[in-house]
């Protein structure tokens, strides 16, 4: 773990992947409740804080030009139902609706930059660092770091606000993969430094 110094005019929060579909179909339901009850405590602090908040949700049109036969995951999730546009599996949970004000990127792949507006938003406000918070660790968190990290950010980590079905590759990713080239905190730090 690391000390953390979070400036809000430099810095944002980006929550991504807070959706019933993950949450019900990529974890057990008690780390689904804990991941997003840390989460939200998180964006509570950041809010008060006046930290940017950017939330991020994969998203499709209605006859899923946007995926491939040839994309295992989400050609899955699309035969399989789990991903109806506009059903409420879709939506961000509740507890961490977007403000009015707070943007929401839309995706159509695993990593928050890949074809989005994310990384144009990020530098129109002057933000070097972003705070990372998701579901899963493997998958949104995992490829949003790596774009990140390649594109210059300062890139922290949430530890207890990311989750993942496998606790090993969890504590793989937290403990090994991503020290040595961003930081990785826990909830208390950041709320710690946002108060």
């Amino acid at each position: 773990m690391t000390n953390l110094t979070l400036e809000p005019q430099t810095s944002a929060l980006i929550l991504m992947d807070f959706q019933g579909f993950v949450l019900k179909n990529f974890m057990s339901p008690e780390i689904a409740s804990q991941v997003v009850s840390t989460a939200a405590h998180i964006l509570k602090a950041a809010r008060h804080a006046g930290l940017p908040v950017i939330h991020v949700m994969v998203s499709f049109r209605s006859d899923y030009p946007e995926i491939s036969d040839r994309n295992a995951m989400f050609s899955w999730l699309r035969d399989n139902g789990l991903i109806k546009p506009g059903s409420e599996e879709m939506q961000i949970d509740a507890s961490l609706a977007p403000h009015e004000q707070e943007p929401v990127i839309i995706k159509h792949r695993i990593g928050a930059f890949s074809g989005t507006d994310l990384d144009m938003i990020l530098r129109a406000n002057g933000i070097q660092t972003v705070l990372l918070a998701g579901v899963t660790t493997s998958g949104v968190v995992l490829s949003t770091f790596r774009q990140a990290f390649d594109l210059d950010y300062n890139v922290v980590v949430v530890e207890d606000a990311c989750a993942d079905s496998d606790a090993n590759m969890q504590a793989f990713l937290m403990e090994k993969l991503i020290p040595p080239i961003g930081s990785v905190v826990t909830s208390k730090t950041v709320i710690r430094d946002l108060s």
